[in-house]
This record gives structure tokens, C-alpha cells and sequence, in this order.
């Protein structure tokens, strides 16, 4: 691009902006700061253009703003450059493809691994919640929103993606290999503890779940079961639509939730007596992990007082977004719309708190009683004792404040707790165990702006093993 180009942007964006805020402040005087900034950026890029000690590539800047515009609004916003957005375009339109098997967010600048799913090509290679992507294709996750990283690590199944990954209190990351897959359907997985309590725990809340559980439910019913304990820790997949049957399952009033945003009309979900399926005692189980839907499934319940909630605060992603096409070919994943829990408060980026606070390392905890496994009556595997390390602060939510207590959790809740660690390690599946705060999360939480995919020259050691 040469200057007289360049320059050209810069006064056409300067005169498009003050073009816009300027009939907006005449029309609307009291949004006049907001749109005086409009003016302000198209004055800060005529001084880059101008006096930038060299000479600026105007394309790779004005790319770099509308990243970090996006992300300044929440972690799963983002701006897609036209190639970005071609290649998206491209992948959800191939139902064969395939991907990882990871719920992603974003902290310390760089993306993070929220939850993975059982079974995945994530979860066989060893990547756990916590873990910092570090550069994912030969590209550095700093400044890189969570849209493009989800765009670079979905793929054609068969096919491989190389990353580096920060964990346990490493401070260089690991490269690996990971061959992306067809995603297999999440089997909810259940196990007996004591002949009266049944405990269900649901890796995803996609399609179908609601009606999987009823069924569950019934039997269990019939069984002589009188108490159920859903547990919903690293469930970040799924349908809010589902969330909501789920939830009218124990619910025979009240709200489940709302759904509120500047241009969505409101939405008011209400629970439904006829669907009601289980009358008796209930306890869910949450954690930093959970995300999405099943943060809405636990804000019901935990606002409507059926049963306990027991563990810690959840992350806080519980939100709409809508893909915006661009006239350039650009596209931009905007969050439109905000779900409310029923006590009135947004649940993205302030995450549920539980009625019962406990601690990870409390529910990690072995315990030499076992559960018993429904197929075979045979007793389940312990669970393996967290191993003694340094608990810096965990995943949660953004905009929270630390969960932790010092009071001793109430008899009830240590009597949830211990049910859990008794059936902690499922037949099917030994990742149900709440897996201790990994190492190397407790630098100090920032952002900065986005400047779009760059090539990967450093790794994130500031922020590991702080």
C-alpha cells in the first residue's frame, strides 16, 4: 500500500467517523462522548500515519483496533478479518470436520482452556482446564480473541494442529500435536452411592439431555432412589433451550431464567409444572468450569432454593452471540443478548455462586468408601489422592471476587462432598473427580488490545507459574 493510499484511508475514516458522530450528536446530545471517540480514533490514526517511526502497515493496524475493540467487550466477541471470516465460512459448512474437543477463554492476553470434553483428542493428549495455549499453528495466542482460536483449531478430521502449551507451573510451553476428530455424542454417565442416592453427571447439555435425564429419572424412581446429585463440573457444551428443560425437571414454579439484550426483545423462561419429573431431594454440582448453559441450569436452581448447589462460583459465559457479515468480507461475533438469572442479576462474566462454597481440593479428596457401579454392583475405583502443590488462584469468573471461606463447610454440603468423592472416578470415565487448581494461573488478570493472528515469538513464562 503506498502513502498516498494510506493517506487516503486515514482521511476517509477520519471523515466517516466524524461524519457519524457528528449527525448522532446532533441528533442525540447526550451520547456525546461516546461519539467523540469515534473522532478521537480517526485522529489517532492520522499521527500513526504521520509520526510513526516507520512506515505503518495501515491494513494490519486498523485490523488490530477492531480486534481489541471486540474483545474490550467480553471474551467471546470478536472480529474476523475477511480471510478469517472465508475460512470460518468454510469449516461450519463441512459436516465432516472435525476438532479438539476444548471450551476456550481468554485471560492474561492470551487463550486459555476452560473445559474439555471426555474422550476427545483434547482430553488424550493430556490437556486440561487451566492450561495456556501459548501459539496454536505456528501463531502466538497473545492479542488472539477466542473466535479466531476456535477458528484455527477446527478442521478436517484426520488432520493435525501443532500448539504450545503452558501447565502444571511450567514456565516454557510443551509443543504438541493433536490430531483433530469428529466429535462423538457426550454419554451422561450415572452411579449409585448408598441404595437411596443416584449421581448423574452430564459432560455436555446438548440435544436431547433433558429427555435422557427424565428417563433416568423414572428408573431411578422406581428403584427406590430419593435423592439426586447432577453433576455439571467442565460441562461448558450445549444448548441453552436444553439447559432450560433440564432445569423444569425439578422445578414446579418459578423463573428459570430471562434473556435480555439492547436489541433482543425480552424473554421471560418460566418453569413448567407438567414437566416436572423428580419431586424428591436434589444437590447439583458445580465448579469453575462450568460454563454456558449449564450455568443457567444452576441459576435456576440455585434462585428457586430446589436443593443445594455445592462448589465453587462458575466462570460466567452464559450469553447470545450473532455472527454480523461485513460489507468488506469481514465478519464480527457480537454478544447481543445477556441470560438473567432469576434473581435479576446477568450471569455472564459474574458466573453462579453456589449456597455451598467448597473448594476443589475439598471434593478431590479420596475417600476409602467406594460407590458402586449400576452395570456390574461392583464397587468403583477410589479416587486418587490431589497431589500436595502450590493452589494458586483457579479459573472464575473475570468480574468476581474470591470465593473462598474459611467457615467449615455445613454438615449437609460435607455430606454432598463426601458422596461425590466416594463416586468420584465413574466406571466410564476417571476425569468426573474435580481436579485440584493447576499451577501457574495466578498472575494477575489484564487484557490488551487485539492485533489479529501474528507469528509466534515468545512464550507467555510471565504469566506461568506465577
Amino acid at each position: 500500500m503506498n502513502r498516498i493510499t494510506q493517506a487516503g484511508l486515514v482521511i476517509l475514516s477520519i471523515l466517516v467517523f466524524g461524519y457519524v458522530g457528528l449527525g448522532h450528536v446532533l441528533g442525540k446530545t447526550g451520547d456525546e462522548k461516546a461519539y467523540h471517540s469515534l473522532i478521537v480514533y480517526g485522529e489517532v490514526l492520522q499521527k500513526i500515519q504521520q509520526d510513526y517511526v516507520d512506515e505503518p502497515n495501515m491494513h494490519q493496524v486498523t485490523a488490530g483496533s477492531l480486534h481489541g475493540l471486540l474483545e474490550s467487550l467480553d471474551a467471546q466477541s470478536s472480529y474476523l478479518t475477511p480471510r478469517e471470516y472465508a475460512e470460518y465460512k468454510q469449516k461450519m459448512e463441512n459436516p465432516a470436520g472435525g476438532e479438539i474437543g476444548v471450551t476456550l477463554t481468554k485471560r492474561y492476553g492470551y487463550i486459555v482452556v476452560l473445559s474439555v470434553l471426555p474422550e476427545s483428542a483434547a482430553h488424550k493428549a493430556g490437556l486440561h482446564s487451566g492450561d495456556i495455549l501459548e501459539a496454536i499453528g505456528g501463531f502466538t495466542t497473545r492479542n488472539m480473541s477466542v473466535g479466531q482460536a476456535m477458528n484455527l483449531l477446527a478442521g478436517a478430521a484426520g488432520t493435525g494442529i501443532k500448539l504450545a502449551v503452558i501447565s502444571g507451573g511450567r514456565t516454557a510451553p510443551q509443543e504438541m500435536e493433536i490430531v483433530r476428530e469428529k466429535l462423538v455424542p457426550q454419554k451422561m454417565q450415572s452411579a449409585k452411592f448408598e441404595p437411596d442416592t443416584l449421581v448423574l453427571r452430564l459432560p455436555s447439555l446438548n440435544a436431547g439431555r433433558a429427555a435422557e435425564v427424565r428417563e433416568r429419572l423414572a428408573q431411578a424412581e422406581k428403584q427406590g432412589i430419593r435423592k439426586v446429585i447432577v453433576d455439571v463440573r467442565d460441562c461448558g457444551r450445549g444448548e441453552v433451550p436444553e439447559a432450560v428443560a433440564l432445569a423444569r425437571l425439578f422445578l414446579s414454579s418459578g423463573t428459570v431464567a430471562a434473556l435480555e439484550g439492547q436489541t433482543v426483545s425480552k424473554q421471560v423462561l418460566a418453569a413448567e409444572p407438567a414437566q416436572v419429573a423428580w419431586k424428591h431431594a436434589v444437590s447439583v454440582l458445580i465448579s469453575t468450569t462450568t460454563s454456558g448453559a449449564a450455568e443457567v441450569f444452576a441459576s435456576a436452581m440455585v434462585s428457586n432454593h430446589r436443593g443445594d448447589v455445592v462448589g465453587e462460583r462458575s466462570y460466567g459465559l452464559a450469553s447470545e452471540q450473532k455472527l454480523i457479515p461485513l460489507e468488506d468480507g469481514a465478519a464480527v461475533i457480537l454478544t447481543v443478548a445477556n441470560y438473567i438469572g432469576p434473581e435479576g442479576k446477568p450471569i455472564l462474566e459474574q458466573g453462579v455462586t453456589p449456597t455451598e462454597v467448597v473448594r476443589a481440593a475439598a471434593t478431590a479428596a479420596a475417600s476409602e468408601d467406594v460407590g458402586e457401579d449400576e452395570e456390574s454392583g461392583e464397587p468403583a475405583a477410589a479416587a486418587k489422592e490431589a497431589p500436595a502443590a502450590p493452589q494458586p488462584a483457579p479459573l472464575g469468573p473475570r468480574n468476581s471476587r474470591t470465593t473462598a471461606s474459611s467457615t467449615p463447610a455445613s454438615p449437609r454440603s460435607q455430606a454432598i462432598v463426601e458422596a461425590l468423592a466416594r463416586v468420584a472416578n465413574f466406571p466410564e470415565d476417571n476425569s468426573v473427580k474435580v481436579a485440584a487448581a493447576r499451577p501457574g494461573l495466578g498472575c494477575a488478570r489484564r487484557r490488551s488490545p487485539g492485533r489479529g493472528l501474528q507469528e509466534r515469538g515468545g512464550a507467555a513464562s510471565r504469566c506461568a507459574g506465577a
